[in-house]
């Protein structure tokens, strides 16, 4: 090891020269001034987490909140929108791995989400290799050469570029201070602004980031701390951040305003993360008799308490002029059938379609396949308009018991049951190996709908609505039966691509389901077979 580490600064992985690039001495004395000034407010959020959850559990449930009721009667607005951030009419996602982040910049989308959270596995190797590509990215350098030659380099006209650090929960256990792990969220963001925002300012540009998981205006006001502090260390302008954030859960869709209002200097609107949105609804009220929701495929966009997120983030962005951002379309191209492609993209079309027509600014795919179809759709809306911000949508009321309104509740099926083990083992298997982007059954799944999975199964086994169309209870023994089949039919598929990874994610997610303690992440205990 080259780098002088910074006083009390450890580095529990391997540093190669390159990496040695990334984790300088500079750079990993910001990430310890970061961690020392705000990992103790971080670990107070953690812990209101816990307290709020056991209201809920107590039968408490979520409303809006009283004492920020001036917040959201007032007429303030998000500060103005950089030039690259006004039109966002499609966005695409995925890791922060070097070939995939070039095929994604030049799919024709407007914006780029790198992931370093969900879609990307947190490995050593992918974080720090993620910064690498991210620093070339941003200067316009980066190429890649595959194995069989085949060379990759950026066009002339690229998506602008934005970065989703990991969230409040997440760790980085590769790397203390004074003794502490660090928090995953600020290594990523701490690395990122450091490496590139003196570049960036000299070109007339700016950062961009994707803020996830955040469960109150609290963990919001966190991050604008964050940024403020952030700017000054290294003496640049305050605004020169801007953040969208991730509303994917239920408390914070009782906090859009109050969020908005925290970060309303750095703001770049708010997105409707649907996937984990639905996670998280299971995961609040998991414990609620009366709670129970169908299979996975029945949670769509259009029943009640999703109908009402939706158009709720819709007006409050609106509100603010802040730009509202619509939720994944994760679908991939089937290219081995033509029907069931058409009919696939025939339902992306629908969900953009719908989207723009209620006024959203854009909305995500996970494939570069998807973004003419997007586009068409928003396009279609928007014309030469960059967004459709100045249609306000004074005609949405949404009240608590709208959000609250879980439908469908019906049907829970065995197929259903065993798909969702099925996704679970598979994206699980895929994650351990080091691939968080994994393509299943002709959809683009990362953590969110591997949470899904396992939330579900869990609730329905304690839920007495949890009942199979045919009128069998779920059961923990019946779950064992569906994951033995599961497994069966899985290692036949996979044949000599069943390794020791899918053994251990076919462990976990029966370990994840079964025991009567709902493990909040399952990243949580995934991060222990990484390096």
């Amino acid at each position: 090891m080259s780098v002088q580490l910074p006083q009390g600064v450890e580095i529990l992985a391997p540093l190669t020269p390159e990496f040695e690039s990334i984790l300088s001495a500079d750079a990993l004395a910001f990430v310890a001034k970061l961690h020392r000034k705000f990992e103790g407010t971080r670990r107070e959020l953690l812990a209101r987490r816990l307290l709020r959850q056991a209201e809920l559990d107590a039968g408490r449930l979520p409303d809006f909140l009283p004492e920020t009721a001036a917040v959201r009667a007032g007429n303030w607005q998000i500060a103005p929108l950089p030039a690259d951030l006004l039109d966002r009419r499609v966005e695409i996602t995925g890791p922060v791995e070097r070939k995939m982040m070039i095929n994604a910049l030049n799919s024709g989308a407007k914006s780029f989400m790198a992931d370093f959270e969900d879609s990307n596995c947190p490995s050593w190797e992918n974080q720090i290799s993620g910064q690498i590509n991210v620093r070339d990215a941003y200067r316009k350098s980066i190429a890649f050469t595959s194995p069989e030659g085949k060379q990759y380099a950026l066009n002339d006209t690229i998506a602008t570029l934005i970065l989703r650090p990991r969230g409040w929960h997440l760790m980085e256990k590769h790397v203390k201070v004074d003794g502490e792990i660090v928090s995953g969220a600020l290594f990523d963001f701490a690395l990122s602004f450091f490496h590139n925002i003196h570049y960036l300012v000299g070109e007339g540009r700016a950062t961009y980031y994707y803020l996830p998981k955040m469960e109150s205006h609290l963990e919001a006001r966190l991050w604008n701390d964050v940024f403020v502090f952030a700017q000054n260390e290294l003496s640049v302008p305050q605004g020169t951040i801007k953040a969208t954030v991730l509303i994917e859960t239920i408390l914070a869709a009782f906090e859009m305003d109050e969020i908005l209002y925290e970060l309303r200097e750095h703001s770049s609107g708010l997105n409707a993360g649907r996937w984990d949105y639905i996670f998280s609804c299971i995961k609040k009220f998991k414990n609620n008799k009366d709670f129970c929701l169908a299979n996975r495929g029945a949670i769509t966009m259009t029943v009640p308490f999703m109908r009402a997120y939706a158009l709720l983030l819709l007006k409050t962005c609106h509100k603010r002029q802040a730009p509202a951002i619509g939720g994944m379309a994760a679908l991939i191209p089937i290219k081995n059938d033509p029907v069931a492609n058409e009919k696939a993209l025939g339902g992306v079309k629908a969900d953009k379609d719908r989207d723009a027509g209620d006024g959203y600014d854009g909305g995500w795919v996970a494939h570069p396949g998807l973004v003419p179809v997007a586009m068409e759709a928003f396009s279609a809306v928007l014309g030469d308009a960059p967004n459709q911000i100045g249609k306000q949508r004074d005609d949405v009321v949404v009240k608590a018991s709208d959000l609250l309104n879980f439908q469908p509740e019906a049907p829970i099926t065995e197929a259903g049951m065993k798909l969702n083990i099925d996704v679970g083992i598979q994206y699980l298997g895929s994650w351990i190996s080091g691939n968080g982007c994994v393509p299943i059954h002709n959809l683009m799944e990362d953590a969110a709908t591997a949470e899904i999975s396992r939330a579900q199964i869990w609730q329905w086994i304690r839920s007495p609505k949890g009942v199979l169309d045919d009128g069998r209870k779920v059961t923990q023994e019946l779950f064992a039966a569906f994951h033995a089949e599961v497994v069966a039919d899985l290692k036949a598929k996979l044949g000599s691509r069943w390794t020791r990874q899918y053994e251990d994610a076919a462990r976990m997610f029966a370990e994840l389901t079964s025991s009567d303690d709902f493990v909040e992440f399952l990243t949580l205990p995934g991060y222990d077979y990484i390096d």
